[in-house]
């Protein structure tokens, strides 16, 4: 007996069986990741995110070509990004709102990044057992991925594996992220609505609450709003509401609410939907929703050029020759790190000055 990774399922393959059965699992060819995914194949589909995760070549090959095919079907889901400090409830609240969504037709995805050991590298990958209701949903999707220390709680191939999703009917992509203080705008540049959860009672609601994070904003929810938190959830609603009366807000069309929800009981989130989806009517009439993302298809191509050049520059013969010493030099003091910068740029085969 055999357990399918991609799937989750477990199917008896018999011994005699089992090298025809890892050849074929081997040998896929672009068509039928591409069937596969507009099918609704759920194992190609984990199979076909797998490839676009993966740092080996040839599939790196193989997943631009599938991007490439699959582009045509994707773009038409709503992206929300989903942040809040850890505690506040994003997992319980996810299980909720996706649960809400798939019983008004919509197939919800959830690609849930989960904080990479500094240590290991590994992740604990625990979405699956936190949204154990959702993950068994067949209308739903949750593909947890390890950070790997990337800003903003998000993996190196986020974007393309929403594309995957959306491209398999997926017409809801929640992301969300780490919600340990990396950099949100990285989440905001590849999602349409941007969604803080906040916590009552949290002592000073605005006490180191980041300019930034209000700024991109789209919606605030006070979460665990049940019980005994109502009147600091009112408090703390009026806190935030008050908060971003006197910013000014990223678009003119739109004036970020404060909801209070709750997740554990389901609070409120008709309400929350109601209002990303007429964020959605309201930036797709104005013509806002296609600015926001060619600016971020934009801001995705210097993302990868960066990624591509820091790869390309640590696989460098030369690089790797002298980045033991140099990183030894810098360690013990006997190497300013511009001068080894300029060092290892220079064995790159980049020219530039100290201003550079």
């Amino acid at each position: 007996m055999t357990l399918s990774v991609d799937t989750g399922r477990v199917s008896v393959t018999p011994p005699n069986d089992r090298q025809e059965w890892r050849a074929k699992r081997a040998t896929l060819s672009l068509d039928d990741y591409v069937d596969g995914i507009l099918s609704g194949n759920r194992g190609r589909l984990a199979r076909a995110i797998s490839l676009v995760e993966s740092i080996n070549p040839d599939h790196q090959k193989l997943a631009q070509e599938l991007l490439v095919r699959l582009a045509p079907y994707a773009g038409k889901a709503h992206r929300i990004g989903i942040t809040g400090v850890p505690g506040v409830g994003k997992s319980t609240f996810i299980e909720k709102f996706g649960t809400l969504l798939i019983e008004k037709g919509h197939k919800v995805a959830v690609l849930a990044v989960d904080p990479s050991s500094s240590r290991s590298g590994g992740s604990i990958l625990g979405d699956k057992t936190r949204m154990e209701t959702l993950a068994n949903n067949p209308q739903a999707y949750i593909r947890p991925s390890p950070s790997s220390g990337r800003l903003g709680g998000v993996t190196r191939t986020t974007r393309e594996t929403m594309m995957v999703m959306e491209a398999a009917g997926y017409d809801v992509v929640l992301v969300e992220t780490v919600g340990a203080g990396q950099n949100e705008t990285v989440v905001a540049d590849m999602t349409d609505f941007f969604l803080v959860l906040m916590l009552p009672g949290a002592g000073d609601e605005l006490q180191g609450i980041k300019k930034g994070v209000l700024e991109l904003a789209d919606l605030i929810a006070v979460n665990k709003c049940e019980d005994d938190n109502a009147r600091q959830a009112d408090l703390a609603r009026q806190h935030y509401a008050n908060a971003l009366h006197i910013m000014t807000p990223s678009s003119p069309n739109w004036r970020p609410p404060v909801l209070k929800i709750s997740g554990l009981r389901g609070l409120g989130l008709k309400e929350l939907w109601d209002r990303i989806e007429e964020h959605h009517r309201i930036f797709t009439e104005s013509g806002e929703l296609d600015e926001v993302r060619r600016h971020q298809r934009i801001k995705w191509m210097w993302n990868l050029i960066e990624d591509r050049l820091l790869a390309a520059m640590k696989n460098h013969p030369d690089v790797r020759a002298s980045l033991p010493q140099i990183c030894q030099n810098v360690e013990a003091g006997t190497m300013t790190v511009p001068v080894a910068v300029l060092d290892l740029l220079g064995k790159f085969g980049l020219d530039v000055g100290l201003t550079g």
